[in-house]
């Protein structure tokens, strides 16, 4: 299969692929005649209001409900974690920023994966879309939806422990709906994206406005002797940035549907900037308001920390914060498999995966393979896998190829000066956010080296699979026909076909 520059070589040979007809259809094996202008493509229906959805979305998910608790325990005192959380909003937004240079000069969707390409060439880019799709994505997928399950049972078990198995089968469940949902429209992805970023938005003020109303009654005795506490180790402040970073991560989400997006020079960087004002004064609030009623100490040993507020605030009404929480993780599901699904597409488009995976659906206009690729692997590891292990070993990767990835910016404004950038940041921002992911990098390998050790191997599969699955032009004939073969059969069940701009 021929693909365009820089790769050359790709995961399967070009076979005689079906094309879309002018009705939404596809042919009969045979039929030859070429696809109509614009008939099946991917639809720039990702408004400003659409991308703030994506990105507030998916950053607030389940922890700054249930367990806020990594910078306070890293801090040691309540000042110094309000001080940590308002900084890593400020650093999450730097990143943003980067990001959003990138999205208005490169005007692809794929995030990470293409920014790196460009800049880097395919060996790295193939890398990071080889570990996402293998380990990162399905194993966070499972993890996010498993606080869905558990929260959305919640009110059905107040007086006992929920059963693992009804857990798992009722996230099963939900990752099937987010799948159908993003299979089937864009727009309703969509739409339900910004009402789930509503209810997010409400449940977080639910905690503030009564954390307000505590401040003006004078509940402020957690806030005395705000930064005295215990000691805090040489290693605690750094770590209590890794969690802040962590709880902000998703940023990023927006640049992965770049093509998508309608009037992306200006959009990208309002929806951006926008989204993480929003997210850094919601987190700042919601811990300031649970410190009017809540000590340090009870914070931390707290299971679900907003279910502890509301209790001692509301009364019964604390029981509508699991099903806030469930919405919370849904919205996140969805709004990661909405955009993951493109770097997919993209990556395909461009040589590094099988091009099925880069085909649209004729009458839906959704990247359907790219989209229900991910869901065999996140169901075998929901039922079989030790999900938070994998997170683990691979969290160190996130921090490493987003730093790379900002790197790639500062190279790209020597090596391409007259690229247009209707959007650009001053060069300090760029150059402290990557040092900043670089040191996340660096102190994951002290704190953790066994775990960081394991990600760091299963990383480096991602070179011989490189040049085993896109280097090696010399594949069997039977290979490259068995592939073929497979390609439009599978065309013919999914009714997927290459989009108009591939042709």
């Amino acid at each position: 299969m021929s693909r365009k520059a820089p790769v050359t070589v790709s995961t399967v040979s070009n076979g005689d692929y079906l094309q879309g007809e002018a009705n939404g259809v596809l042919p009969q094996i045979g039929h030859k005649e070429p696809p109509s202008k614009g008939q099946v493509v991917l639809k720039k229906k990702v408004t400003l209001l659409r991308g703030i959805s994506i990105i507030i979305g998916t950053i607030i998910g389940a922890g700054i409900f249930i367990s806020p608790k990594g910078i306070l325990q890293n801090t040691g005192s309540v000042g110094m974690s309000l001080v940590v959380w308002t900084a890593c909003g400020i650093l999450s937004l730097f990143g943003a920023l980067c990001y959003a240079e990138l999205g208005t000069c490169i005007k692809k969707s794929g995030g990470h994966y293409i920014y790196i390409l460009e800049a880097f060439g395919p060996l790295p880019a193939f890398v990071r879309v080889w570990v996402e799709l293998l380990v990162i994505r399905p194993s966070a997928t499972a993890v996010i939806s498993l606080a869905f399950g558990r929260y959305i049972l919640e009110p059905f078990f107040i007086q006992c422990e929920i059963p693992d198995l009804a857990i798992k089968l009722v996230t099963a469940v939900g990752i099937t709906a987010v799948m159908v949902l993003n299979s089937l429209s864009v727009s309703w992805s969509a739409r339900i994206q910004i009402f789930l970023t509503f209810c997010k938005l409400v449940a977080i003020l639910i905690i503030i406005v009564p954390g307000v109303i505590q401040l003006i009654k004078g509940e402020t005795h957690h806030f005395k002797d705000a930064f005295i506490g215990k000691d805090v180790s040489i290693m605690g402040l750094p770590l209590a940035f890794y969690s802040g970073m962590y709880a902000y991560a998703g940023w990023f989400y927006l640049n992965f549907v770049t093509e998508e997006v309608k009037n992306p020079e200006k959009n990208i960087p309002l929806a951006i900037c926008i989204s993480m004002v929003i997210v850094t004064l919601g987190y700042v609030l919601t811990n300031v308001a649970y410190f009017t009623t809540i000590s340090a100490e009870e914070l931390l040993m707290s299971k679900a920390v907003a279910v502890t507020f509301a209790e001692r605030l509301m009364g019964t009404f604390s029981l509508a914060v699991p099903i806030f929480v469930a919405l919370s993780c849904f919205g996140s599901m969805n709004g990661s498999i909405f955009a993951v699904s493109r770097m997919f597409y993209v990556a395909s488009r461009e040589g590094h995966l099988p091009e099925i995976i880069s085909m649209i659906h004729v009458r839906k206009h959704t990247p359907l393979p790219a989209v229900i690729i991910l869901y065999p692997i996140t169901i075998i590891m929901l039922f079989t896998s030790d999900l938070y292990s994998l997170l683990n070993f691979l969290s160190f990767a996130r921090w490493l190829f987003i730093g790379l990835t900002v790197v790639g910016l500062i190279y790209l404004r020597y090596k391409r000066p007259d690229m247009p950038r209707p959007f650009k940041v001053p060069l300090f921002i760029p150059a402290l956010f990557s040092f900043t992911c670089l040191f996340m990098v660096v102190l994951s390998l002290f704190s953790d080296p066994i775990n960081t050790g394991i990600g760091f191997v299963i990383t480096l599969t991602g070179v011989p699979a490189y040049y085993l699955f896109v280097i090696w032009d010399k594949k069997p004939k039977w290979f490259r026909r068995f592939s073929d073969k497979v390609t439009r059969t599978l065309q013919i069940i999914l009714e997927v076909v290459p989009s108009e701009e591939q042709s």
